[in-house]
Formats: C-alpha cells, structure tokens, sequence
C-alpha cells in the first residue's frame, strides 16, 4: 500500500458554527481518505477523530489576545518536539491565516491589513463610549498583531496562498505584493443541509420558535465581528423601512456585546433579537425571509452561500467574495458600497413589496450554489497540496545533486 503524504493542520481551534474553521473541518473531512492528517489546535469539534489525530494544544486562560500569542508560540514548540524527538515529520503544513511561520500552504479567508483600513474610524476611542475602551484597546492590539503576521507570512513567495474568491488576489497585491496568480477554491455547500426543500419543512416551526407572527418579516444576518459583517448599516437601514412589519434576526456568537450594543444608541432596537450560533444554522435560514450581508469585508461569506442554497433571497455588499458567483438582479443583490444604507433599505423593502421578484431570486439563488460542494473542494486542495509536495521534493533532490 502506498504511503499518504502526511499533513499537518495549524488552526487554534476548528468546528462547524464558525465560518473559517466550518471551511476548515469540511476540507479536512475531504482529505482524510487520501492523507495522514495531524491537526494542532486548542480545541476540535465537528471531526471524526478516529481519521485524524488531534495534537492538542492547551489553552491559556485570560484574554484572546494574550491567548492567541501562547498558541502561536506553543503550536511551534510542539510541532517541533514532534518532528525531532518522534519522527514525526510532516510533507506539508497548511493553515488557514497566518497561525505559524513554516506554513508552505496558507488558505487566505480575510486580508486583516485591507479590514483594518476600512474600519479604522470605527476603533477611534472618541467614537466608543468609554466602558467600551478596555474592550476596543484589547480590538486594536489584535488586529495590530495580526496585520503583522500576515505580513510576515503572506510576503514570502515560497508560501502557497489560497483563495476562496477572486477578489483577494487585489488585497495580496497591494499589501504584500503577491502579483502571481494563486488558486482560487470557491467554498463548498453542503446540499443535504441547505436546499429549499429542508428550508420549507422546518419554516413553521423555526418562526414559531423565534415567536414570530404570520405577517413578520424576517431580515437575516448571520457571524462573528459585527463591525465586520456591517451591522451598522444593516441597523440603519432597518430605521429607513422602520413602518415595515420587519424583525431583523442578527446570530452570534458575541449576543453579550451586541446586547450591551444595542441599548445605548441604536434607536429601535426593540425589533432587533440576537441569537445564539447553532449548529444546525439552516433553523435560521427556515425563519427568515431575506439574508442582508451588508460585509465591509469578508473574503466569500459563508452564510451568503448557503442562504442561497436554500432558495433565500440575499443582498451581498460587492466587498464580499461571494458576490462573485451572484448575477445582479437574477440570483442575489448587490450592494456596490457597504455603508451605503438608504439603497440596502431600498432593497429590503422591494423584496418586501414583490414577493414574485422574492420568490424568483430564491429559486435562482438555489440553482447557482448547486456545482459548489465540499467534495470538489477537497479534489482542488489534494491537486493544490500535491503540487506543493512535488516542488518541495523537486527542491531538494536539485540541492542534493549541487552538493554531489
């Protein structure tokens, strides 16, 4: 039997409720019959750990900032004690992000240099209210961080970076000066979860849940970071269409800032529920009417995705990669300028007024996710991760024939 090339995957933590380490799970999920996968991370859900096996890294109690550097740190030291005192050396190590500096493949789901460019106004202290400062400092220094490794890692040309959309090549280019063309793997969607037909059958009961009446209609966004996800315009919007029998869902896994959010300068927050991620997310996409991504930026957005996939309507922001593979007008929206809030409340309120042109973007909504699946993901990135073998194996008999 010949041997599978022996991955390791760098994440600090992988599931399913989180939109870059869903990716992750379902590309390892793919990978795992065609290569011996060793994944260092803090924690792992999702997985079936009897085709993998976990190296677990602790975790160090505190804040995510001061947690995140350990990890770095750790991640390295025990990848290192593996490779010198078990022989356990690996043919590849990829990450999504910049988690480690001896990545040879790194899948790229935001340029944090390109976001921070954008919602720097939004971080000035004298824009947040002062019990928000500890929190916003703590924000700051994260994305400084982050900004820095990506600088370090994504420079390196001997780095293969991946793509989820196509628009991210422009963000490499003009802040790393990654110029080269670089495989792009659009995200995959799981049909026997997201489809219309599952959509219908749990609608009754998931409005019923959320207790929404018959006449409510329900506006969707769904992720983590909200100043990324552009809540703000969303919310705004939401104000311009306030004599709307609107209900605007908002699923995250920061409803404890957001409750604190809300109150305190967000008029009409009464129409406003915040929701726990769960895992079965298509509960969510079942209640609403419509999914609004007004994204300052997001790499593809997820959510976006499998919204459509579920025969839902969806406005994007054109900063999405997502809005990559939607039609303008035929499958999806598009809104050209994020914080543009007066056009998305003229968007929701068309599809509030036509349900047909509602009904329309669904079903073509649906018919455009159907060729996007994790199977064919996993063959792009086995191509993608092979090729790199090969080049590294080429790499080295080159030097060993030098110093012959």
């Amino acid at each position: 039997m010949t041997r599978r090339p022996r991955l390791a995957v760098v994440s600090p933590f992988i599931d399913k409720s989180h939109g870059t380490e869903r990716i992750v799970a379902e590309w390892i999920a793919q990978l795992a019959d065609s290569f011996e996968i060793h994944v260092y991370s803090q924690s792992i859900a999702d997985l079936d750990l009897a085709k993998i096996t976990w190296h677990r890294i602790p975790r160090l109690p505190g804040p995510h900032l001061a947690n995140f550097l350990w990890w770095f740190v750790a991640n390295h030291a025990r990848r290192c004690w593996d490779r010198y005192f078990r022989g356990l050396r690996c043919h590849i190590v990829y990450s999504p992000g910049p988690n480690c500096f001896d990545a040879d493949a790194i899948s790229v789901h935001i340029v944090f240099a390109a976001f921070l460019s954008k919602v720097r106004p939004e971080l000035a202290f004298s824009k947040n209210q002062l019990r928000a400062w500890p929190r916003l400092l703590h924000r700051r220094l994260y994305y400084r961080l982050v900004v820095a490794l990506e600088r370090r890692a994504y420079s390196k040309t001997r780095t293969q970076l991946i793509l989820t959309s196509r628009r991210t090549a422009s963000e490499l280019a003009e802040f790393y000066g990654r110029h080269e063309p670089l495989p792009v793997i659009e995200t995959g969607i799981d049909p026997q979860a997201f489809n219309p037909t599952r959509r219908a059958a749990l609608r009754v009961e998931a409005r019923c849940r959320l207790g929404m009446g018959e006449n409510d209609f329900a506006v969707l966004l769904i992720g983590n970071d909200w100043r990324k996800k552009g809540l703000l315009t969303l919310l705004d919007a939401t104000q311009r269409v306030s004599k709307l029998p609107m209900r605007l869902l908002v699923v995250s896994n920061e409803s404890r800032e957001l409750q604190e959010v809300l109150p305190s300068g967000i008029s009409g927050g009464r129409c406003v529920t915040v929701l726990p991620l769960r895992k079965d997310v298509e509960f969510y996409y079942a209640a609403a009417d419509v999914y609004a991504g007004p994204s300052l930026e997001d790499t593809f957005a997820l959510p976006v995705a499998e919204a459509m996939a579920c025969g839902l309507p969806v406005i994007v922001s054109a900063a999405a990669g997502v809005s990559e593979i939607i039609t303008d007008g035929v499958d999806g929206l598009i809104l050209r300028d994020a914080r543009d809030s007066a056009t998305l409340a003229a968007m929701i309120r068309r599809l509030y007024d036509d349900k047909d042109f509602r009904d329309r973007l669904g079903e073509r909504a649906a018919e455009t996710t159907r060729k996007y699946t994790w199977e064919s993901n996993g063959r792009e990135l086995a191509a993608v991760f092979q090729e790199i073998i090969r080049r590294k194996s080429t790499g080295a008999t080159q030097t060993l024939t030098q110093e012959s």
